[in-house]
């Protein structure tokens, strides 16, 4: 198998390097997940799946779920991954809707355990996003994407919140947790966040919208609070199981009402509330 080029590494058939996709086999409608279970799980929902791959860590699944094609990929963690995830992606798909279903350590006191975290905008801690746009560049999920998601979280039926998100570079040290032989430099971080009335902290969100904002993708994130962090409480093996399902079927819920947002604003270029059965 021979590559393009350095620059542009992929097949002369456009089957991208870490993906192992080419056009065709993905969806326009994506749910982007780091855990490669929950991406088989998300898989075993469709009514048929016509197309798989596994390669490195990238799982990617293309199939119909409640009479749409949509895809499901496992996009592995941090924002080095996501970046990789993300731009492959947009070399083989025209103009793809992206949902983020993931987990994240909660900051503020009213959030429990298994709540769930819609994304308004996402603080950049993380590096990746640097490699295309200043530091103080917005990430900011696109609007349709939070109707979408509240709107799915409240069919659900669970608690959720809407607000900012905290994207670290790391799990241990960049979100400030002191281990056993490694003290974090900043100490003070998550005081600091908290304060300032960041949400959650997780490793990908902000690199993914702030990539699809290049784009003028429709992108957005929903995470399950796994963690407490004022609570130094992490979650349990029961709940971890029906938190992982409510934020995976709220993301596909939301991919759904973004497919019927699209098809509401045919001709103009934004969806809003005037057009619409899906408000």
């Amino acid at each position: 198998m021979s590559y393009r080029s350095a620059e542009r590494v992929e097949t002369q058939e456009r089957r991208q390097y870490h993906l192992g996709a080419a056009p065709g086999e993905v969806a326009d409608l994506v749910l982007l997940l780091g855990d490669p279970e929950r991406a088989q799980k998300v898989a075993a929902r469709f009514s048929n799946l016509r197309f798989s791959c596994q390669n490195r860590d990238y799982h990617v699944y293309t199939g119909t779920h409640r009479g749409r094609e949509l895809s499901v990929i496992c996009v592995g963690m941090g924002s080095g991954c996501m970046e990789i995830a993300v731009v492959e992606l947009c070399q083989i798909v025209r103009d793809p809707i992206l949902i983020r279903a993931g987990s994240s350590g909660a900051l503020q006191t009213d959030i429990q355990i298994g709540d769930l975290i819609v994304t308004q905008a996402a603080v950049r801690m993380e590096s990746a996003s640097l490699g295309y746009v200043e530091p103080g560049f917005p990430a900011f999920a696109h609007a349709e994407a939070q109707i979408a998601l509240v709107r799915a979280a409240a069919e659900r039926g669970v608690r959720y919140h809407v607000g900012v998100t905290a994207t670290a570079a790391g799990f241990y040290g960049a979100q400030g947790r002191t281990v056993p032989g490694f003290s974090p430099r900043d100490t003070e971080l998550v005081e600091r966040l908290t304060r300032q009335g960041v949400k959650n902290l997780e490793m990908e969100t902000s690199c993914l919208l702030t990539l699809a904002a290049l784009q003028g993708l429709r992108a957005g994130a929903v995470c399950a609070a796994f963690a407490s962090r004022s609570q130094n409480a992490f979650i349990d093996a029961q709940a971890k199981a029906r938190a992982e399902e409510d934020v995976i079927e709220v993301g596909l819920g939301a991919l759904h009402y973004l497919a019927i947002m699209r098809q509401e604003r045919t001709g103009v270029p934004h969806w809003h509330a005037g057009l619409s059965a899906a408000s």
